[in-house]
């Protein structure tokens, strides 16, 4: 078997070994002792690194015509066109772009090396280079032509073939969803999932009656709305699974109008109905209540009773899938250029970025030049739904594609290019487009604008790094942490990534006071250790009930404490005594409550306030005492106060702390 070293890729493309192991770091590659490839990944680390410096090397530009890096002198005037890259400051400047965004970091401005700043932070941070900035006119670039990202195909009708139909389970969280699926694959996806409840969306084919019917599965717990709209938009049919003894729940009722919004047949699966308590009636009148009328009661909505634990019902139900989509007849072109949907990615040991499809339409093949949103690649595996390597994947069939140059977003959609140049090209124009946008976003082009900015920064802030081992879990936190409701505290997501946590998100979270968040990854080696130096925190779960009940945790305990003023009571002033040491002393008359030694006190005069501070002590006779009630004459000494006059009425009080909450 053919051994690879790291040493070996170093010695043939003339780096250290310590690039090389970076490089395979970041692909999510583990290399065994002695530097030793895997011997299962030695053909695509290969394939890998040649890519990786063909790419490079193309790049490279004769020495003669680099542009000189010297840093700029002291008191020298730049001049950087708007909008202001940190890439082309830093190329001005003279210096690598990690330095520029190390500085900017400490300036409290977090920016990649594309990212555009704000002239005013461009020209503080050449101030302390004591550099003079000045801003240029907008770049103009001319293209010889725009780039092309999807090419028009016409169907020839005479391609076009059936499809299986594209199945989205969707209802309330533990009505037996994914159980009743389990039981149609005769798989156990359930007891994989932590606290037994779906956290991701997965795809699988299954057969019957000789046709292919490929399910896709939705958690049902309402952090994943974002997902649940996604299964409902690719779908043909949806099943909406509701258990027999309890009826629709808010998330029934919440993926019954996904699913309408879509416009997507309806099947309602009574679920559990070997219960004792099971009562389909119930679910008939919840189904008229909620404007969806079954067969049973003179509807056109297909009802099927079924149990995940006993196996009744499940013929019928997949019966009724087929008919829906016979109906519906399904086609496809799988002659043309795949166009999938990305239903899930994510960072995978051995394999980098990943991506779970579903191909809507053509054939995905191993070697296609893929784009999807700001990512591009050239397809090196795909993986079916059952783990083996396939070459091709037609229309509605679920696979795993492995070549990516990064993890795209869940509901992207995949198309498939000429060449890896066209590909590369739509994604950089794509990647521009989107900073764009959020450069738009962040723009302050108003009054009103200024002023909401100004309150974000009063307000109180708790700074997150989300690190989530897929893209729609990541999402799904943030969505929820977003909808908390708070008027007194805000959640800033600084990162929302996928992978395990490292050294550089340590250092982010540091430089940007968060906290970082995990949900399913790991923590690095020797990232524990430096965490605790910078003192940043790291939290680690793998059910979502728990990670947002620490965050609204963690939220109220950034507010400060509500004060409540408490009454104690009321006393009136009948003599003042001066005393030879030490201040006067108003002898009084408690009225009502009590007076207690240091206690809050309050003196009015005429109705008006003239003194607000604290009892220093009370006698009663010789004796100094703690407290004094409703009915008893005392001597009172107050705090800093000896401005008495008799008549003059005392009133007394103490401040109670209560948790903070965010209502």
């Amino acid at each position: 078997m053919k051994k690879l070293k790291i040493k070996n890729i170093a010695e043939t493309y003339g780096v250290s070994p310590k690039v090389v192991q970076d490089e395979l770091a970041n692909q999510g590659i583990e290399v065994e002792s002695g530097g030793v490839i895997p011997a299962d990944m030695v053909e695509l680390v290969e394939d890998y690194f040649a890519t990786l410096y063909k790419e490079k090397n193309k790049s490279k530009e004769p020495k003669s015509a680099k542009k000189s890096s010297a840093p700029a002198d002291s008191g020298q005037k730049i001049t950087v066109s708007s909008p202001v890259i940190v890439k082309n400051l830093a190329e001005a400047l003279g210096k690598k772009p990690n330095v520029v965004i190390s500085d900017l970091m400490k300036l409290g401005e977090l920016a990649s090396i594309n990212q555009a700043i704000s002239d005013a932070t461009a020209k503080k941070l050449c101030k302390q280079y004591n550099v003079t900035l000045e801003i240029g006119a907008p770049q103009v670039e001319t293209k010889a032509a725009p780039i092309q990202k999807e090419e028009v195909f016409i169907d020839n009708p005479a391609d076009l073939q059936e499809r299986p139909p594209i199945v989205t389970f969707m209802g309330h969280v533990d009505h037996g969803k994914t159980s009743l699926q389990d039981a149609v694959r005769h798989t156990h996806v359930v007891d994989g999932e932590a606290g037994k409840i779906t956290q991701h969306i997965g795809a699988s084919t299954v057969m019957h009656a000789g046709k292919p019917i490929t399910f896709i599965d939705t958690p049902g717990h309402e952090a994943f709305t974002k997902m649940r709209s996604r299964g409902a938009d690719i779908t043909d049919v949806v099943v909406l699974v509701v258990a027999a003894n309890e009826g629709f729940k808010p998330q029934t009722i919440e993926a019954m109008n996904h699913a309408l919004a879509a416009k997507v047949p309806i099947i309602v699966a009574i679920n559990k109905i070997d219960l004792p308590d099971a009562d389909p009636n119930k679910i008939y009148l919840h189904m008229q209540q909620n404007g969806l009328m079954s067969e049973e009661w003179g509807g056109t909505v297909g009802t099927v009773q079924v149990s995940a634990k006993t196996g009744k019902g499940l013929t019928d139900l997949l019966d009724r899938i087929l008919l829906e989509s016979e109906m519906m007849e399904l086609k496809a072109n799988p002659k043309r250029p795949a166009e999938a949907v990305v239903l899930e990615a994510q960072m995978e040991t051995g394999l980098g970025s990943t991506a779970n499809v579903i191909v809507k339409n053509g054939t995905l093949k191993v070697g296609d030049y893929a784009l999807c949103g700001e990512h591009f690649g050239r397809i090196k595996l795909l993986i079916d739904d059952k783990g083996k390597r396939v070459k091709s994947a037609g229309p509605s069939i679920p696979v795993k594609v492995v070549g990516l140059s990064g993890i795209p977003e869940a509901g992207a959609k995949l198309t498939i290019c000429k060449s890896e140049k066209e590909a590369r090209l739509a994604a950089e124009e794509n990647a521009a487009e989107k900073r764009g946008k959020e450069l738009a976003v962040n723009t302050i082009s108003t009054a009103e604008d200024l002023f909401s900015k100004l309150q974000e920064q009063d307000m109180n802030t708790l700074k997150l790094i989300i690190k989530s081992d897929v893209k729609g879990s990541g999402e799904a936190i943030e969505e929820s942490l977003k909808r908390l409701p708070s008027e007194k505290i805000a959640v800033d997501v600084v990162m929302n990534s996928v992978g395990a946590i490292t050294e550089n998100d340590i250092m982010l979270a540091a430089a940007s006071d968060a906290i970082i968040v995990g949900f399913h990854v790991r923590v690095n080696p020797g990232v524990n250790e430096i965490a605790k130096k910078q003192k940043v925190e790291i939290r680690l779960y793998s059910i979502i009930y728990e990670l947002l009940e620490d965050i609204t945790d963690a939220l109220t305990g950034k507010l400060e404490p509500e004060k409540r003023e408490k009454s104690l009571g009321n006393a009136r002033i009948l003599q003042i005594f001066e005393l030879h040491k030490g201040p006067k002393v108003c002898g009084c008359l408690v009225e009502n409550g009590i007076v207690k030694v240091g206690s809050k006190a309050r003196v009015y005069r005429n109705k008006h306030l003239i003194y607000n501070g604290e009892v220093a002590s009370l006698r009663r006779f010789h004796d100094d005492v703690k407290e004094v009630k409703a009915g008893l004459e005392c001597g009172i000494r107050l705090d800093n106060f000896i401005d008495f006059e008799e008549g003059d009425k005392i009133e007394f009080y103490e401040i109670e702390l209560r948790k903070a909450t965010l209502d």
